[in-house]
C-alpha cells in the first residue's frame, strides 16, 4: 500500500497528471472509471484565484466521484500563494499539489513552475509556509532541474520532504529539455533509493505503454507513475496498465463503436461543464487519439475539430459508428 497522508492507494497507484486545457472535470471522471486511482486538476494560478478570475475560480469544481483528487496551484508570491490555499481549502479537495515544475515561459518568466528551480531556497519556503497553512496534505509536482548542470533533485526532494511535504511527482527533464528528448528516470530512482526518503516518489513523463509503466515500478523502483499524455484522448491506457501487471498481457483494445461512445460521453460531459462553444473547442484535442490508427479517417476528423456546431460533432460520431461499427483499429506494421 502507499500512502499520501493518510490517504491509503494501491500499490503502485497511478495518477492522472494536471495539465492544461485536459485534466478538467469531464476528462477526469473518464480516467477514474477506467482505472486512475488519483487525479488532479488543470494547474490553477494562485494569483488568479485571489483576483477571483473566472476561469480560474471554475477550475476549483470537483465532485464526489472523484476522490481522492488534488487540486494543483502555481505561483512564487508567498502572500497569494497563502491565500489561495485558503480558497482552495473551501472546495475540501484530498490534496493540495504545488506546480513546480511548468515549463512554460509565462509561467516560468514569472518565477513560478519550472521558473522556482532558479532558487530552490524559496521553493522549500514557498513549501513550509504552505504546509504550516493548511491540514490538507501538501504534495508537489516538479523536474529534474533547471537544466542539466543544476540538477540537485535529490537534495531537493529531501528538503520538501523535511518541511512536510507529503509525496513528490518528478518529470524526468529540466525545464531547459522542456518535452524533448527522452525522460530519464534514473536521478528519481536516486530520490526514491535516499534511505532518508519515506514519502512516495512518483515518477512522470514517457509513460506510454504499460511495458514502461512496469519499467518504472521494477527497474526504478518508484511508488507509482503520473500519467499525462498517453491518457489525452485515451482513458482506457490506466485499466491497460492494470491488468498487463496483473496478468502480464495486453487488455484487448477499445473498438470503434467503444472509441466513438466515449468520445460522444466526453463531448456531452464537456458541454453540461463548460456550454456548447467551451466544451466543442476544448474536446477537439482529444479527438486525434480517440480515433487514432484508423484508416481513411482524415474527412470525419476535419468534420469535428472544425464544427462549431454539437449537432454536427454528434452527427459525425454517428457516422463513424455506422461506418465502422465494433471493428478494431488495425495494427500498424
Amino acid at each position: 500500500m502507499v500512502k499520501i497522508d493518510h490517504i491509503e492507494l494501491p500499490d503502485f497507484p497511478l495518477l492522472l497528471a494536471p495539465m492544461e486545457d485536459v485534466s478538467d472535470p469531464p476528462f477526469r471522471a473518464l480516467c477514474k472509471e477506467n482505472g486512475a486511482d488519483v487525479v488532479y486538476t488543470e494547474f490553477i494560478s494562485s494569483e488568479g484565484l485571489i483576483r477571483d478570475a473566472a476561469k480560474s475560480v471554475m477550475k476549483l469544481d470537483i465532485y464526489e466521484k472523484e476522490r481522492p483528487v488534488g487540486i494543483q496551484i502555481f505561483g512564487a508570491n508567498l502572500d497569494s500563494m497563502l491565500r489561495s490555499v485558503e480558497i482552495v481549502e473551501k472546495t475540501n479537495p484530498d490534496i493540495i499539489d504545488i506546480n513546480f515544475g511548468c515549463p512554460v515561459k509565462k509561467v516560468v518568466s514569472k518565477g513560478a513552475g519550472a521558473g522556482i528551480l532558479k532558487d530552490i531556497d524559496l521553493m522549500v519556503k514557498l513549501t513550509e509556509a504552505m504546509v504550516k497553512h493548511t491540514n490538507l496534505p501538501i504534495t508537489v509536482k516538479t523536474r529534474l532541474g533547471w537544466d542539466h548542470d543544476s540538477i540537485r533533485i535529490v537534495e531537493v526532494a529531501e528538503r520538501l520532504q523535511d518541511v512536510g511535504c507529503k509525496a513528490i511527482a518528478i518529470h524526468g527533464r529540466t525545464r531547459a529539455q522542456m518535452y524533448k528528448g527522452d525522460a530519464d528516470w534514473g536521478p528519481i530512482s536516486e530520490v526514491k533509493n535516499n534511505q532518508r526518503m519515506h514519502i512516495p516518489v512518483f515518477g512522470n513523463g514517457d509513460i506510454t505503454s504499460p511495458e514502461r509503466a512496469m519499467e518504472m515500478r521494477d527497474k526504478y523502483g518508484l511508488d507509482g507513475a503520473m500519467i499525462g499524455r498517453a491518457s489525452i484522448g485515451y482513458p482506457w491506457f490506466f485499466n491497460e496498465v492494470k491488468h498487463y501487471f496483473k496478468t502480464g498481457e495486453h487488455l484487448a483494445k477499445p473498438t470503434i463503436a467503444q472509441r466513438t461512445e466515449m468520445a460522444r460521453r466526453h463531448l456531452q460531459m464537456s458541454i453540461d461543464w463548460k456550454g456548447e462553444h467551451l466544451g466543442v473547442v476544448e474536446t477537439r484535442r482529444h479527438y486525434t487519439n480517440y480515433f487514432k490508427g484508423i484508416p481513411h479517417f482524415k474527412e470525419y476528423r476535419l468534420k469535428m475539430v472544425t464544427s462549431d456546431d454539437p449537432k454536427d460533432v454528434f452527427a459525425t460520431f454517428d457516422e463513424v459508428e455506422q461506418k465502422f461499427g465494433d471493428a478494431l483499429i488495425p495494427k500498424i506494421g
